[in-house]
């Protein structure tokens, strides 16, 4: 196997999703990438387990982006987060929110972040799922109302924006990457590539 080690030697890369937080989370390795946003049915399935319903989307979704761009290397991602072994939605209002963050006071809640890479080359698709477990603070009311008015993550599930003021909610974050929680895992990303032959991070 060839390495490539200089970014004139990259194939183009597709990262195959809409959020702007996993983009500047891409930006991070310093490598082009254009960015398309797959169109799939993301209904969990009977009987699935987060877990599973991650490994499946992030491969949908890579799937979805090679029919149109076979020869470039796919990037996908799907994340659910689960409390009490449930999946945890978006709340919409700021009443759910409130119930949200009280449920999560002083318990933990865990994400699932499946991470689908497909190589052109031999058209293999690599995949792997990260597991971050968040230990939420004691939340009283008054810091739950300052937070929820402050960034208003209603549109988030988990009512908190990690990436945001979000992270003073939490006592600790078990990980192995802190990229895995806003989206992307970035270490396993780097270990995939150099799997195929991308030896991070490439010279100009």
């Amino acid at each position: 196997m060839q390495m490539i080690t200089h970014k004139n030697q990259l194939p183009p890369i597709i990262l195959g999703s809409s959020s702007p937080f996993r983009k500047q989370l891409l930006e991070k390795l310093h490598i082009p990438f254009s960015q398309f946003a797959p169109e799939i049915d993301e209904t969990p399935l009977s009987g699935e387990t987060p877990q599973q319903m991650v490994e499946r989307l992030s491969l949908l979704k890579a799937r979805a982006i090679q029919k149109q761009h076979p020869d470039k290397i796919i990037i996908a991602s799907d994340q659910c987060a689960t409390f009490n072994d449930q999946p945890i939605g978006k709340p919409h209002t700021h009443e759910n929110a409130v119930k949200q963050l009280k449920n999560f006071s002083g318990q933990s809640i865990i994400f699932y972040t499946g991470l689908a890479v497909i190589d052109p080359s031999n058209e293999t698709c690599h995949q792997t799922i990260d597991k971050t477990v968040v230990h939420f603070r004691n939340l009283s009311n008054e810091t739950i109302e300052n937070y929820l008015l402050a960034e208003t993550p209603y549109q988030c599930a988990g009512s908190f924006k990690s990436e945001g003021l979000g992270i003073t909610l939490f006592e600790s974050i078990q990980s192995k990457d802190p990229n895995a929680l806003i989206g992307l895992p970035l270490i396993e990303l780097t270990s995939i590539f150099k799997t195929m032959g991308i030896t991070l991070p490439l010279a100009d």
